[in-house]
């Protein structure tokens, strides 16, 4: 009995190592797909660290610094028509000073 013959399932090495090839490729897309399915349900969730590169974490973390620094100038905005409402006399200035505290979160 040779390399070529076979034995009872026949085929050989040939097949046998095609047979792992095939294996290991239905191995590797189930994996592929798990891991997919894993991100996804992680993305809906919020919760996608696992799978997230290092890289990816500080890119997350900079819009989330900018944001602050956008707000402020909508409190001085929103400040300085309240002011000008109350120069006015439109409101008063319990008014205002009201109005100020909830803008502020005072």
């Amino acid at each position: 009995m040779g390399l070529g013959e076979g034995g009872i399932g026949g085929g050989g090495l040939i097949a046998a190592r095609a047979g792992m090839r095939m294996r290991t490729r239905q191995q590797y897309r189930t994996m592929s797909r798990m891991q997919r399915r894993r991100s996804y349900m992680a993305d809906r969730m919020g919760v996608r660290q696992d799978f997230s590169q290092p890289g990816e974490q500080a890119e997350a973390q900079a819009p989330a610094a900018a944001a602050p620094a956008a707000q402020e100038p909508d409190y001085t905005a929103e400040l300085e028509k309240l002011a000008k409402l109350r120069d006015e006399g439109v409101i008063t200035p319990d008014d205002f000073e009201a109005k100020k505290k909830q803008v502020l979160g005072i």
